[in-house]
């Protein structure tokens, strides 16, 4: 292992390699729903030879293996010389997750463990075409882990002598073919008309070049693949050279015997290894066509791009939304300042400053997002994988891919929506049987969605399975002893379906290594409730079940309503609001033994706030009238009596003190405009603990 190489080469890597396999994890579920895509097939290609190529600089050979192994197999695969199976694709997961594992060891700085030789083994026998190989030594080159030894090029040059006396005997038929490259076969050195010829062959040029590839034509080259006016150029770009660097360290097969593929940004990326010297790599003008219209040609005419983007460490960006954020507190209170003024400079002042630091708040958190396809692109494979073991048999549908959030909601989601989407394809999916005799097809689906709300993000995961019953929910609560049977009858059956949500609450009769033991959508509601967001279930026996989760865009600045517990501020996340109103608090209703109200015939419990959070003598002072907001978790409503409405106002979330850490219904804390602190009501926290 080289992790003792330049670390700025070490964090290209991880980062760039990091994006490829997490790319390749969806492309390789997608290649199963379309075995004949050439594209895909080509793309996976890329993304192995990619990450074997900076794996080998750094001299990682277990990781290099590995995906040379994988490489080859979609070699033949984009060759069309072997069909994508089910079986293909376990074995090749299988290999995606070693080289996972080995990616991570290689950022923990650990060393790496080799993919298992039995899985080794299956890729190579996956990378011979399922019909005879041509005679001629690439198939025994592509299955070279490494570079080509001493002997192996001896017999290399002895089949470029063969294949030469061959083609002397057909010079009639053929003006000029790469394998005249071999005048002193025998000898220990290529000479130079032996080593142009060579790269004849690795440019894909001549008889071994790909007999389909010239039927792709390009306006930007002439008929041969040639470009357009540039026949005559000794000169090769550099993405020419750096495959013809790659061909040279052992990457694909042997001179003659593989055939170009379709492809066009890698022509020759399976071409032989040979040991050539680097400093010799100049094509030849040739006078037999090339047949290849798709070669990096095209690449001569465009001018070079410069960078468009730079990549900034996190903790940076963490940084700048800080100093954003105390902005913020600024802006707030000078409006507060300029309200109390009549100063019409002033006005137009802070007027304007308002404007800039929405617009510089608004850019920052601009550079955070993310878009929410960082964790939809797990799911492909998550639904693969579960489905097969279950024999099921489920397509998953995704929308919103490119919905941006912030960055560290997209850390926080991705656990909580891995175990939602599991529970759909083994609690809400049914088996392909019992679907045909419900009369419904006998694949079921899985819709996972994301859309933009004004500053809230709304998720939603959706099956046509069976759906939930609200008996089934009842009786279970029952058994669990969660409800006595009176109340059990009384809840609605949204309140039924909330029940999953309960800790050790699980409707499977058996336990499986994927659910029944009621742990996880306890933890679920949990996590989203931590995040200012709220869950909800939508479901209908036979039809399926949808599940909703509404998080914020960001979790750096909230917007809040302001409210005065006697003198003390108060901010509730404006996403727990529902409604305000004044109240005669005269007017309550007891019912067991609960304070509650009635409001367009629905009952909504009571809570003096006050009595939790003030103490004191102010605690004392009741009033008779007062202001009532209904604030909701998930589908259950409640009433706060608070004193006073100051209004609604973003602020920064800061961290509590270590005294105050881990107070009940507390979030966080911030400064108001008026230059005091308020602590930020945890709504959830507050009615688990008071409530």
């Amino acid at each position: 292992m080289a992790f003792d190489a330049d670390e700025e080469i070490l964090q290209d890597f991880l980062i760039e390699a990091g994006e490829i396999l997490e790319k390749l994890s969806e492309q390789l579920v997608d290649l199963e729903q379309h075995p004949d895509d050439s594209d895909l097939l080509n793309a996976i290609f890329r993304g192995f030879h990619t990450v074997k190529g900076g794996a080998g600089f750094l001299q990682l050979d277990a990781l290099v293996n590995c995906c040379h192994s994988a490489e080859n197999v979609f070699d033949i695969l984009r060759n069309h010389k072997r069909k994508v199976t089910p079986e293909l694709m376990d074995v090749v997961l299988q290999a995606l997750d070693n080289v996972n594992a080995m990616f991570e060891e290689v950022r923990n700085r650990e060393e790496l463990t080799p993919a298992p030789a039995s899985l080794i083994e299956a890729l190579d026998a996956l990378a011979i075409p399922e019909s005879e190989t041509p005679t001629g030594v690439s198939t025994p080159v592509s299955q070279d882990q490494g570079d080509i030894t001493d002997e192996e090029f001896e017999k290399l040059l002895d089949a470029i002598a063969d294949d030469k006396a061959e083609a002397s005997a057909q010079q009639d038929v053929v003006e000029q073919t790469p394998a005249t490259a071999s005048e002193a076969g025998g000898d220990d050195e290529i000479t130079d008309d032996e080593f142009e010829a060579l790269l004849d062959q690795l440019h894909g040029k001549g008889q071994f070049a790909a007999p389909d590839a010239a039927e792709t034509d390009d306006p930007r080259t002439g008929s041969g693949g040639q470009p357009a006016g540039d026949e005559s150029s000794d000169l090769i770009t550099d993405d020419e050279f750096e495959r013809l660097l790659d061909e040279l360290h052992g990457k694909g097969g042997g001179p003659g015997g593989q055939s170009e593929s379709n492809e066009g940004s890698k022509p020759a990326a399976s071409a032989s290894p040979e040991p050539v010297p680097e400093s010799a790599a100049k094509s030849q003008p040739i006078a037999a066509p090339a047949p290849t219209a798709k070669t990096a040609a095209p690449a001569r005419e465009t001018a070079p791009v410069g960078e468009t983007t730079v990549r900034v460490d996190t903790k940076r960006l963490d940084d700048i939304m800080n100093m954003v954020g105390e902005l913020v507190l600024v802006r707030n209170r000078l409006q507060r300042l300029g309200s109390q003024s009549e100063d019409e400079h002033m006005h137009k002042a802070v007027a304007n400053l308002d404007v800039v630091t929405t617009d510089l708040q608004a850019a920052v958190m601009q550079t955070r997002m993310q878009p929410i396809k960082k964790v939809f692109g797990r799911f492909p494979r998550v639904v693969r994988d579960l489905a097969r073991n279950l024999k099921k048999e489920v397509n998953l549908v995704m929308h919103g891919e490119e919905t941006d959030l912030d960055k560290n909601l997209v850390e926080a989601l991705a656990d909580p929506l891995v175990h939602l989407v599991r529970n759909s394809v083994d609690h809400g999916i049914e088996g392909p049987g019992v679907r045909e005799e419900a009369g419904k097809s006998r694949v079921g689906t899985v819709t996972l969605s994301a859309q933009q709300e004004g500053d809230h993000i709304l998720l939603s995961i959706a099956d046509d399975g069976g759906g939930m019953d609200p008996d089934v929910l009842r009786r279970k609560a029952v058994e669990k002893g969660l409800y006595d049977q009176d109340a059990a009858d009384r809840l609605t059956d949204n309140e039924c379906f909330n029940l999953i949500f309960a800790a050790g609450f699980s409707t499977k009769e058996q336990i499986s290594d994927v659910s029944g033991r009621g742990v996880g959508m306890d933890v679920v509601k949990n996590r989203i409730a931590q995040l200012n967001g709220q869950i909800s279930i939508e479901s209908e026996l036979g039809k399926g079940t949808k599940i909703i989760i509404k998080v914020p865009l960001t979790l750096a600045i909230m917007p809040t309503l302001m409210i005065m517990l006697g003198e003390q501020s108060f901010a509730l996340p404006l996403v727990n609001v529902v409604e305000i109103f004044h109240l005669d608090l005269t007017k309550t209703n007891m019912v067991d033994g609960r304070e509650c109200i009635v409001v367009r015939d629905k009952v909504f419990p009571l809570f003096h706030v006050k009595r939790w959070l003030v103490h004191g003598a102010e605690a004392q002072n009741e009033v008779a009238n007062a202001h009532v907001v209904i604030v909701a978790m998930g589908t259950k409503q409640v009433g706060f009596v608070v004193d006073q409405l100051v209004g609604q106002e973003e602020v920064v979330i800061k961290p509590l003190g270590r005294a105050l850490q881990g107070t009940p219904g507390m979030a966080g804390a911030t400064i108001t405009g008026d230059g005091r602190i308020a602590l930020i009501i945890d709504v959830p926290s507050l009615l688990q603990h008071y409530g």
